[in-house]
């Protein structure tokens, strides 16, 4: 059975809940990703989006420049261990609606990232089910 930690991203880049909206978003396009962790150091805080950028920034049309990670980042602190099973990982995905998830060790710091892309090319894991999951709409 494939491990989180045999497939996972370990080189993260990560925004400080004291970062910019602005720096959080020239790193986004940099890396041409979608979302950071938001760190204190190892500790994972949260995770910033496009979509936490445009929906909690733009749209209340506060600076870029001014307004800090911490004030629009998603707190919600979804995640999975180094050593949980890719399988889990994908069925949890599909529950949850994520495409991507930080994986933490058993110190809870911050060791990598996982996504979708990462389980569908390396595991043997029932990926398309899982990205069915993803992308429906949710049940009302």
């Amino acid at each position: 059975m494939t491990q989180v930690s045999e497939i996972m991203t370990r080189d993260v880049r990560v925004a400080s809940p004291q970062d910019s909206v602005q720096q959080a978003a020239q790193c986004m396009k940099d890396l041409d990703v979608g979302s950071l962790p938001v760190c204190d150091g190892r500790k994972l805080l949260g995770m910033i989006t496009d979509r936490d950028i445009t929906i909690r920034a733009s749209a209340a049309g506060l600076s870029p420049t001014a307004t800090r990670v911490s004030e629009v980042m998603s707190p919600e602190l979804l995640w999975c261990s180094e050593d949980a099973s890719a399988e889990e990982v994908l069925r949890n995905m599909g529950d949850t609606q994520v495409r991507r998830l930080p994986v933490l060790n058993a110190d809870k710091e911050l060791v990598g990232i996982v996504s979708l892309g990462d389980l569908a090319t390396n595991a043997n894991a029932p990926a398309a089910q899982a990205l069915r999951d993803i992308s429906s709409p949710p049940a009302r």
